[in-house]
């Protein structure tokens, strides 16, 4: 299977790798199939996200994924955040093999279960992007 240079780049140098205490908001996300797990912590300060870790549990494109995911939303507001996709990270990454497309998914859904749990923790009401979020469950 042929990886790029960052997708080995981002596996071998995983980017905002840890835990942050006190973090505004967790988000964790698993894929049953693979057993890959995502756990994103994010720090936010005037709706802006100042700091962001993450630990993963999966193969070496879901912490690729995990770690250009971070990079992507670092120092953007929440609303950029929300935007960002699971193709914007495989683009990030120059691409990713087909079978493992679902390891982006699964940081695109850790970022925004991150931010449901900052909204709630907040009581604010939680954006239209949001509002419906529900993790996908692939089998």
């Amino acid at each position: 299977m042929l990886y790029s240079e960052k997708v080995m780049d981002h596996f071998e140098h995983p980017r905002n790798i840890g835990e942050i205490e006190n973090a505004d908001g967790v988000g964790e996300v698993g894929n049953p199939t693979c057993g890959d797990i995502m756990r994103i912590y994010l720090k936010i300060d005037n709706d802006i996200i100042t700091d962001v870790k993450f630990k993963t549990f999966g193969c070496g494109s879901a912490i690729a994924s995990s770690s250009m995911a971070t990079e992507l939303i670092k120092g953007k507001s929440i609303k950029e955040a929300l935007e960002l996709s699971n193709k914007a990270v495989v683009e990030a990454l120059d691409g990713l093999p087909s079978r493992k497309i679902h390891c982006s998914v699964l940081a695109e859904e850790a970022i925004k279960a991150a931010l449901v749990d900052y909204y709630e923790k907040n009581g604010l009401e939680l954006p239209p992007e949001i509002k419906d979020f529900e993790p996908s469950e692939e089998e």
